[in-house]
């Protein structure tokens, strides 16, 4: 990038430098022996050209829109239209969730994105003993199309984009998102959005699993396949590193573990006989913006860098819009703090500039008060007005990739994806993600990851604001919180049993029945599922059966 002669006065230069840092630092030292990164990455005292002398501009960055994606997927990113602006939200009643999306939509919100329930996420129905105590406690109870239908009511399917953190149980609500539109007269095609559908994270982070990965993997492909050809807009999965992050790993393992399974998942495609031209437009991302500015805005960029050369390279895919990763970003949950709450607006703030600077593109920003229960109404709009506010009054969004040329932003880019790529290499060696995963490779080295950062907080290298250093006194008592109250279980199995009562039984049995017989072959499930739903069996009841079929995954314990 620059010419010898440059860099010989850029390194005489240098020599001056530090002789000026020896005599200041005989007049105290630094803060600290050595700076890293929030992933642990070590930083030099300043960056200069030498440090990106080996980046090739036209292979390694290029122009926003242009592969190899480094600075964006689109060639004007925000000047031309904005994020969607999402904010995850579900709890209690369909009823309440409703009102929740009415009243977001109705302060600007441009996208939905649902939470469901822990009974919801793991396929049991609200009045399974498996769901005693949790019905609506994490997020919205969706037992059946009935619920769906209030859920989304009065919501235009065909204008709203909605995303779903649904995994394992991902065909069964894709389905009733797809009744519902049909039942307001929208037809699927005409439907954008994304359903979650990772379950290799699952195993590897978060621990909402039901079956064995093998017929996981094939839900997975069926919805593909589905999608594919019934729903060109949606979003068939988003590859989750965000759980990864949140479960303890570094920026480099969230982009390097996170891709490794959205290898998995196009090898898995292709092996079902599906062209990545096609369905890898439909494959989408989801990263973890944490608090390092300078390492989130680098991760992102090395995120799209590294996958658009799997792609290209390794999956010979020509088509550019399935060479490009799209990610949705949500702000670190872990790292929102119950002490001092109001800090925790600041947090947001600065994860929300680093998703917007690394060129998101869509995101939903925590509450202040997550760390203490489901955020209230006030909350949300504060998280929601702090987008609106980075979108119209911070200016980053009028210049694509504004970060780019920075010194220490281009070495940062260079180390993570140098970084990944050696546990792409590792994982490859082991014999893929789904080997990797039952030998307890990422697992191993999230809880390091996260152990070595627990023991900077005790130990008070690291500082978090009013936990380990700037505490208050603080009346906890005074604090609003959102609580869902004990009777929402009831109530949603009173009107559970009273649905069950309503519908056709007979016509229940026979979609549950073809959906047992659909597992043991090899016939896609999701038009199958998706009659079952129109007939009103639970999600319960569809994932019983299926349970039948395929058993239920357990998890190997790692040492």
């Amino acid at each position: 990038m620059f010419e010898p002669k440059q860099l010989q006065e850029v390194a005489e230069g240098r020599k001056a430098y530090e002789a000026a840092v020896a005599k200041a630092l005989t007049k105290g030292p630094e803060r600290k022996e050595n700076f890293t990164t929030g992933g642990g990455i070590p930083l030099k005292r300043t960056y200069t050209p030498e440090d990106v002398d080996s980046v090739d501009y036209t292979k390694d960055l290029g122009f926003p829109g242009v592969y190899p994606f480094t600075r964006g997927v689109q060639p004007t990113m925000y000047r031309g239209r904005f994020w969607t602006m999402r904010q995850y939200a579900g709890f209690a009643t369909a009823e309440d969730s409703n009102k929740r999306y009415r009243y977001l939509l109705s302060q600007g919100t441009t996208g939905l994105s649902v939470a469901f329930d822990l009974p919801t996420q793991i396929g049991y129905d609200s009045d399974d003993p498996m769901a005693v105590g949790e019905c609506g406690k994490v997020g919205v109870a969706v037992d059946s199309l009935a619920d769906a239908e209030i859920l989304f009511g009065g919501i235009p399917l065909d204008k709203v984009s909605t995303s779903m953190t649904i995994n394992a149980p991902a065909s069964v609500l894709l389905s009733m998102y797809i009744a519902v539109a049909e039942k307001q007269g929208v037809p699927m095609k005409a439907l954008s959005g994304t359903i979650q559908n990772d379950i290799l994270k699952e195993y590897i982070a978060r621990g909402t699993y039901i079956f064995p990965p093998k017929p996981s993997m094939r839900l997975i492909t069926d919805i593909f396949k589905f999608c594919s050809e019934n729903i060109p807009k949606w979003n068939t999965i988003s590859i989750s590193g965000y759980h990864i992050r949140e479960a303890g790993s570094t920026a480099i393992q969230e982009v390097a573990f996170t891709l490794a399974d959205g290898i998995a998942y196009v090898e898995a495609a292709m092996k079902s006989g599906q062209d990545p031209n096609v369905f890898g437009k439909r494959l989408s991302f989801f990263f973890n913006a944490h608090n390092d500015f300078l390492e989130e805005v680098a991760k992102f960029r090395a995120a799209r860098k590294v996958w658009a050369r799997i792609m290209k390279e390794r999956f010979g895919v020509t088509e550019k819009s399935a060479q490009m990763l799209r990610f949705h970003t949500q702000t670190a949950g872990c790292t929102l703090t119950a002490q001092q709450a109001e800090n925790n607006i600041v947090r947001v703030a600065v994860q929300t500039m680093a998703a917007v600077c690394g060129g998101t593109q869509s995101l939903h920003t925590n509450s202040l008060d997550e760390a203490l229960a489901l955020p209230t109404d006030k909350s949300v709009r504060i998280a929601l007005r702090t987008q609106q506010i980075v979108a119209y009054e911070s200016g980053v969004t009028n210049v694509v990739d504004p970060l780019a040329g920075s010194y220490a932003i281009e070495a940062l880019t260079k180390q993570i994806e140098e970084g990944a790529w050696e546990y792409i290499k590792k994982i490859d060696e082991l014999g893929g993600m789904m080997t990797a995963i039952e030998k307890g490779y990422p697992q191993k080295h999230i809880q390091d990851a996260a152990y070595d950062y627990q023991k900077s907080i005790e130990s008070g290298d690291r500082t978090i604001v009013g936990v380990n250093k700037f505490h208050i006194d603080e009346d906890m008592s005074e604090r609003k919180l959102l609580k869902v109250d004990a009777s929402v279980g009831v109530n949603q199995i009173k009107k559970l049993r009273e649905m069950k009562e309503k519908r056709d039984n007979v016509r229940v049995k026979t979609t549950l029945d073809a959906i047992r017989e659909g597992a043991k072959g090899e016939v896609n499930l999701m038009p199958l599922i998706l009659d079952a739903v129109h007939a009103y069996a639970t999600e319960g009841e569809i994932c019983g059966v299926l349970r039948e079929v395929f058993g239920e995954y357990k998890e190997n314990v790692v040492l």
